[in-house]
């Protein structure tokens, strides 16, 4: 029987972008204590039970404005850890929850300071290396912190830029990285807590971004590296520490190495993965094969080890079958049993969730764009990854540009094609994980050629019969937000509409107020972007700005900022609309005053997809439900432009 999209219920915004029932399952090192993430009050806070009883569960942690959303186990499994921000800072810092008492700590209490894990250990489990920048705030100082008292130890005073360090199992610095005048990096060994003067290994701009140290193994015997030295994909390498003697132990044809799983105690690589349009893993150890096998048989679609116990008898796996919502199981290895623990989303069970194509659209150069594309449910009869007749269509791109789209269930693409669109993810050149050759062809081409591969895609989508040429909007964040600026501003006729979160409208000023932990990568960017410190290159950053265009736009546009964004300032939106509204041209922006570089609460997160869905229903012609009460339980502002989206101004009223 055929179906269209009007047979298919909306699903609510509250269901996908609302507060999970549970997330970020994990087990303690000791095996005892089950934990995750759930909401308290309204808000995310981190749980616990013991295994052996998961009923008697109880909220460890009480926040009570902004959810918590990163968290882990002490090595002793005395404690759980968690970092928070401030409304977005990203001024993270570190607290410490005991488990038997109940009782918090914040184990890094400084002002405007963030904190990085720098090592831990297997010998030393109630003690961890981290990196403070509380004396520069462009570079991190680390310390050795004991998590049950909370004793610092400075061990090394970074005066020199210093991007980062790595430590052994007996948390003993080992290696300091350093960027180098080339724009790659310099990587140095520490001996007796002194950095030494050479470097024992070094990149430049070519591999900077897809070689780096992996870790070393327990005994401090090997040296991990993610390598592309002399090949385009990054393989996988071990280095013998005293003879620097390589070996090749992994490597893809058509992706960089992804990620590794690590013995628990000796932390010898016992699999790797790697991610083209699928994620695939592959075994070194036998043991550890069996189980893998043992998870792809017994799990649709796709699976992740979230968290392992210290003798590695017992993980928790999330599992991923894309059209139904994600569960969590318990694996026991040696009884060779998979026992539920939750399911993130129960409110999904039964929506209608709709399948992710991996695609692979050639670029007018010559290179491959791996893709992902969602349909609207109803709109393809023999489900061959093609609509019956061509859709509206939304180009969602990714942030970075360094980081990638993946295959996998995603809010947005779900939200989205339940509105009546197609929904296509490009990874436009300089996304990550695809070799160095397709990261380096996006250098000095913001707005350029990477730009040139998102009009390609739309050109594929419209050829292919999947996208009705006059009904394409681009929408993202970061870059994403970028990218659509520069979409409506430098190729006013290809969008029908845009949206921008958290975007930057000029470079020049982008690189003027990047965050100070981040300037010891700044010729990383000037490299890549433009040096605004020659004239030819303040030029490039000028003539790549969507600001100095912005009389150009024509098309409908609409705007999110977070008001405490540490690495796209509000000053980055607020001078585009500016332009805009001089020129009178049309454009909606809101503002949310306790967000930052992106939206963490989901009260906020809930208004702006009802924002941007009545915004794209005006566009594009699909569906939306109402804006409704949703702004009231939101801290967002309409800065102006509220008559431009249906709801907002009853809204507002």
């Amino acid at each position: 029987m055929t179906q269209s999209l009007a047979d298919f219920p909306l699903i609510p915004r509250d269901d996908l972008y609302g507060n999970p029932t549970r997330a970020g399952g994990q087990i303690s090192p000791d095996g005892k204590w089950l934990s995750w993430l759930a909401p308290r009050d309204g808000v995310l806070n981190v749980w616990m039970a013991p295994k052996a009883s998961p009923d008697e569960a109880k909220a460890m942690t009480a926040a009570t404005d902004r959810p918590i959303r990163q968290y882990f186990w002490a090595g002793d499994s005395k404690s759980l850890l968690y970092v928070q921000d401030k409304a977005g800072d990203e001024n993270f810092l570190l607290y410490r929850v005991d488990v038997a008492s109940g009782e918090e700590t914040a184990l890094t209490p400084f002002e405007d300071t963030r904190v990085q894990i720098v090592g831990a250990s297997h010998e030393h489990k109630d003690k961890i290396l981290v990196g403070l920048n509380n004396r520069d705030p462009s570079m991190f100082d680390v310390h050795l912190l004991d998590v049950n008292t909370g004793a610092l130890t400075e061990k090394l005073r970074n005066e020199d830029s210093y991007a980062g360090f790595m430590a052994d199992d007996e948390l003993v610095l080992r290696l300091a990285m350093r960027q180098n005048a080339e724009g790659g990096s310099d990587f140095f060994k520490v001996v007796d807590g002194k950095v030494e003067d050479a470097p024992f290994a070094s990149t430049g701009l070519e591999d900077s971004l897809t070689t780096a140290p992996a870790g070393f193994t327990a005994d401090g015997s090997i040296l991990y590296w993610i390598d592309s030295h002399g090949r385009d994909r990054a393989a996988l390498v071990a280095e013998d520490v005293a003879s620097g003697e390589r070996t090749v132990l992994a490597e893809h044809d058509k992706a960089d190495i992804g990620g590794t799983l690590r013995d628990t105690k000796t932390g010898v690589v016992q699999a790797w993965s790697a991610n083209y349009l699928r994620r695939e893993w592959h075994a070194i150890d036998a043991g550890i094969g069996a189980s893998l096998d043992f998870l792809r048989e017994k799990l649709p679609g796709d699976f992740a080890v979230q968290s392992r116990t210290e003798e590695d008898d017992v993980w928790i796996v999330g599992n991923d079958p894309l059209t139904a919502p994600s569960r969590t199981f318990i694996y026991d290895r040696k009884a060779g049993t998979l026992e539920e623990f939750y399911v993130t989303r129960p409110e999904l069970e039964g929506a209608p969730l709709v399948a992710m194509y991996p695609r692979e659209i050639p670029s007018r150069d010559g290179l491959t764009l791996p893709s992902f594309l969602t349909l609207p449910p109803g709109t393809d009869s023999d489900q061959d990854g093609k609509p019956d007749a061509p859709v509206p269509l939304v180009l969602l791109v990714h942030g970075g540009p360094w980081a990638r789209d993946a295959y996998g269930f995603n809010p947005g693409h779900q939200w989205l094609a339940n509105r009546g669109y197609a929904v296509l993810s490009v990874n436009y050149r300089g996304s990550t994980g695809f070799g160095k050759g397709f990261v380096n062809a996006a250098n000095l081409e913001w707005a350029g050629k990477m730009h040139d591969d998102l009009i390609d895609a739309v050109e594929w989508a419209v050829a292919e019969g999947i996208a009705a040429r006059d009904k394409v909007a681009i929408m993202g964040g970061s870059y994403g937000g970028y990218a659509t600026l520069v979409g409506l501003a430098f190729t006013p006729e290809v969008f029908a509409c845009g949206v921008d979160i958290v975007g930057p409208s000029n470079l020049e000023t982008l690189l003027e107020t990047i965050p100070p932990y981040w300037k010891p990568l700044v010729k990383q960017f000037h490299q890549r972007m433009g040096n605004p410190e020659t004239p030819d290159g303040l030029q490039l950053l000028k003539d790549r700005s969507p600001l100095y265009r912005a009389k150009d736009i024509c098309r409908p546009l609409l705007i999110a900022q977070g008001a405490n964004d540490p690495r796209v300032k509000q000053s980055e939106s607020d001078q585009i609309v500016e332009a805009m509204e001089r020129d009178g041209i049309p454009v909606t922006y809101v503002v949310f005053p306790d967000e930052g570089h992106g939206f963490a609460r989901p009260e906020n997160n809930i208004a702006f997809s009802a924002i941007t869905e009545n915004f794209l229903a005006e566009c594009l012609g699909g569906r939306a439900e109402p804006v409704g009460a949703t702004l009231e339980k939101s801290t967002a502002e309409i800065r102006t432009g509220k008559d431009h989206v249906k709801g907002l101004e009853a809204a507002e009223a």
